[in-house]
C-alpha cells in the first residue's frame, strides 16, 4: 500500500486511520468467529449438561411428589390430577403401575408402551425422599403419619404451648421460629435451623413436647404391635418406646430399649420390631407400592461431536467473515478518511483565506464538516467585529483626547484665556473620556468573569423610585414626562448597584431618543417565578432591521449621531451582560414612529422576615 502525502507532512503508515481502522476491524472479525467457534461448542456442551440436570431435578420433584401423596393417601384414587399436572410441568410422560404392570395411572393419551424399566419404586414405607430432597434414604417418610395426626384442636393447643415457649427464650435472649411438623404438631425450630433449640431451663416445662391424646392413642398401639413381635406372645418380654415429639420429624429409633434383654443384641432385636410395628401400623394409612415410569427417561442424549466436516465449516466462514471484514473495511475506510482529509486541507490555509469544506453527506462527518463551516463562519464574524470594535474604541478615545489637546494648546499658545468655560469644556470631555473607559472596563470584567455581584433583598418600587429620581432632572431638561407603577409587595436579590446601572442606562438612552413632550414609564411586575422591570417610552422606535443588533457594542441606530446625543455605544449592552451576570434576560421591542420597550426578566424572591418588633 502506497503512503499517500496529505497537504502537510507525510502520515506514517501504522498511523494512518485506514490501516488502523482495517486491522481493528480484521482483529474483530477474527476474534469474533474465534469467540463464537468457541461459544457453540461450550453452549452445546453446557446445554446438554444442563438440560441433563434439569430432567434429573424435574425427575426428582417428581418422586417426591408422589412420594407425597402416597405417604398422606390411602389408596391412588385420586391421583390423577397431581399426575397430570406433574407431566404439563415437566413436558414428559408420567405413569404409575401396580409391581405387576397393572395401570394406576398415566398422563399419556391411548395404550402408548411404557418405558422397559421403571424410573423409581414408590414406598413410603421404606424410602424417605422427603427428609434431604433429591435424595433416597432408606426408611419411613415422615409425611406418612397415620393415626398420629393431630386434630384440629389439638393442633391449635400444642400451637398455643409453642408460642408460649417462644415467647419464654426470647425474653431469655435465645431466638427460635414456630414450624409444623407432617402431622401437625408445632415445634420450635432454632435461628440456625437446628432442630434441637437451646431452651432455658426456665421455658422447659414439658409441656409442650407431652403427647395429646391422639398420639398416646397411637403410641400404645405401636407399643402392643413391637412387644407382639419382640415377645411373640410371651409376658415376660416387653419393649418401652420414647418418643420426643418436640423434634421437627417424628423418629421412634433413638429411643428404644429392651427391658428383659439389654444387650446390644436384644436392643437391636427392639429397634427391629418397632420399626416393623410402624410399618404395620402406618400400612392402612399410606397408598400401595407402585412403579413410577418417566417418558423417555432410558434414552440416552446423543453426544456432541466436533467431525472433519463442522471443522472445514467453521474456517472456511471463518475465511469468508475475513474476506467480507476487509473489503468492506476498505470502501468504508476510504469514504471516512476523504472528507477528514478535505478537513484537514481546509484547516491548514491560511486564515484569510476562511475556507469552506463541501458537504456531501448527512451522516457524522457531514455534521463535523457542517460544524467546520459554521465555525469558520463565526470566526469571520468575531474577526469583523474584533476590527469593528478596535476602530469604534480608537474613535471614541481619539475625539474627546483630541478636543483636550486642541483647547490646551490653545490655551497655552495664549489664544485663548483659560477661564472657567474653558476649563468646564475640558471636564466635560475628560468626563465623556472616562465614561467610555468605565463602560470598558465592566464589559472586560463581565466577559472575563469577574464581575463581582454584592447580592441582597431588593424592593423593586425602592429600586425605580431611585432611578427615576437620579434621571428626574435630565428628563425635566428635554421636556419629557416620567412616571413608575410597580406591582404591590415585589422583591428581587439584586445587586442594587448593578441594577441602578442597568435600569440608569435604559432610562437615559429612553431620555435621549424621546422627543420633548413625551412620555417614559418605567414599571415592575411580577410573572410567575420572575419580575419583569420595563422602560418604554414614546421616541422614534428602531427600525426592524436594526433591532436585533441594539445590544452589540459600539452600534448605534443613527451611525450620524455623535457621543453627545448618542452615547458611546456601549451602555445596552453593559445592560445585557449585567442582567446576565443576575440570571436574567433583556428584550426590546419597538415600532418606528411609536416608541420602544425594554424589558429586564430577574427572578424573584420571597419578601425577607420582618424584624422582631422590640418589646421592651
Amino acid at each position: 500500500m502506497r503512503r499517500r502525502r496529505g497537504p502537510g507532512r507525510a502520515i506514517p503508515l501504522h498511523k494512518s486511520l485506514l490501516v488502523r481502522l482495517m486491522f481493528t476491524s480484521v482483529l474483530i472479525a477474527a476474534c469474533s468467529v474465534a469467540g463464537t467457534a468457541w461459544l457453540a461448542v461450550q453452549t452445546t456442551a453446557s446445554a446438554l449438561r444442563e438440560e441433563q440436570g434439569q430432567v434429573l431435578s424435574e425427575d426428582t420433584d417428581t418422586l417426591r411428589r408422589l412420594s407425597g401423596y402416597a405417604a398422606t393417601h390411602a389408596d391412588w384414587d385420586g391421583v390423577a390430577d397431581e399426575l397430570h399436572a406433574l407431566a404439563a410441568r415437566t413436558g414428559r410422560r408420567i405413569a404409575l403401575t401396580t409391581a405387576d404392570r397393572r395401570p394406576v395411572a398415566d398422563s399419556a393419551a391411548g395404550n402408548a408402551p411404557l418405558p422397559p424399566r421403571a424410573a423409581a419404586t414408590i414406598d413410603p414405607l421404606h424410602t424417605d425422599t422427603y427428609t434431604e430432597p433429591g435424595a433416597q434414604l432408606t426408611g419411613i417418610d415422615p409425611r406418612a403419619v397415620g393415626p398420629y395426626r393431630l386434630t384440629a384442636e389439638e393442633r391449635e393447643r400444642v400451637r398455643d404451648l409453642a408460642v408460649i415457649r417462644r415467647t419464654c427464650a426470647a425474653k431469655h435472649g435465645v431466638a427460635t421460629r414456630i414450624t409444623q411438623t407432617p402431622s401437625g404438631r408445632s415445634v420450635l425450630i432454632g435461628a440456625d435451623g437446628s432442630t434441637t433449640p437451646q431452651i432455658p431451663d426456665q421455658c422447659a416445662d414439658g409441656k409442650l413436647n407431652a403427647p395429646v391424646p391422639t398420639e398416646k392413642q397411637a403410641m400404645a398401639k405401636l407399643i402392643g404391635l413391637a412387644n407382639d413381635c419382640l415377645g411373640r406372645g410371651r409376658s415376660d418380654r416387653s419393649v418401652l418406646v420414647a418418643v420426643d415429639f418436640g423434634r421437627q420429624l417424628f423418629d421412634a429409633h433413638a429411643f428404644v430399649k429392651a427391658s428383659q434383654d439389654p444387650s446390644a443384641a436384644g436392643e437391636r432385636k427392639a429397634r427391629d420390631c418397632v420399626d416393623s410395628a410402624r410399618r404395620k401400623q402406618l400400612d392402612p394409612y399410606v397408598a400401595p407400592t407402585a412403579e413410577l415410569f418417566l417418558g423417555s427417561a432410558d434414552t440416552a442424549q446423543p453426544p456432541f461431536d466436533m467431525s472433519a466436516a463442522n471443522k472445514a465449516k467453521i474456517v472456511a466462514v471463518a475465511a469468508l467473515v475475513l474476506a467480507l471484514t476487509v473489503a468492506v473495511t476498505v470502501v468504508v475506510g476510504l469514504r471516512l478518511v476523504r472528507p477528514l482529509r478535505a478537513l484537514t486541507r481546509a484547516a491548514q490555509q491560511m486564515p484569510e483565506r476562511q475556507p469552506r469544506v463541501p458537504v456531501g453527506t448527512r451522516d457524522e462527518t457531514g455534521i463535523l464538516a457542517a460544524a467546520f463551516n459554521d465555525l469558520t463562519e463565526r470566526r469571520e464574524r468575531i474577526e469583523a467585529q474584533r476590527k469593528a470594535m478596535v476602530s469604534d474604541i480608537a474613535h471614541e478615545l481619539r475625539t474627546p483626547l483630541t478636543n483636550i489637546r486642541g483647547w490646551l494648546e490653545v490655551a497655552r499658545d495664549g489664544i485663548v484665556e483659560p477661564d472657567p468655560a474653558l476649563l468646564a469644556s475640558l471636564h466635560d470631555e475628560a468626563v465623556v473620556l472616562q465614561r467610555v473607559i468605565d463602560d470598558l472596563q465592566d464589559l472586560a470584567a463581565a466577559d472575563a468573569g469577574t464581575l463581582r455581584l454584592h447580592r441582597e433583598p431588593v424592593r423593586a418600587d425602592e429600586l425605580l423610585e431611585q432611578v427615576a429620581a437620579a434621571h428626574r432632572v435630565a428628563a425635566e431638561a428635554a421636556g419629557v414626562r416620567m412616571g413608575t407603577t410597580v406591582g404591590a409587595d415585589t422583591w428581587v436579590d439584586a445587586d442594587p448597584v448593578r441594577m441602578r446601572q442597568a435600569l440608569g442606562n435604559l432610562v437615559s438612552n429612553a431620555i435621549r431618543h424621546t422627543p420633548a413632550g413625551g412620555a417614559l414609564a418605567l414599571t415592575a411586575r411580577p410573572d410567575g417565578d420572575e419580575v419583569v422591570f420595563e422602560v418604554a417610552d414614546t421616541g422614534s422606535g428602531i427600525a426592524p432591521e436594526d433591532l436585533p443588533h441594539v445590544f452589540d457594542r459600539f452600534w448605534r441606530a443613527e451611525k450620524s449621531r455623535s457621543r453627545r446625543t448618542g452615547g458611546s455605544g456601549l451602555g445596552l449592552a453593559i445592560v445585557r451582560q449585567l442582567v446576565t451576570a443576575h440570571g436574567g434576560t433583556v428584550t426590546a421591542e419597538s415600532e418606528p414612529g411609536a416608541g420602544s420597550a425594554f424589558r429586564l426578566r430577574l427572578p424573584s424572591r420571597a419578601a425577607p422576615p420582618r424584624p422582631a418588633a422590640d418589646g421592651g
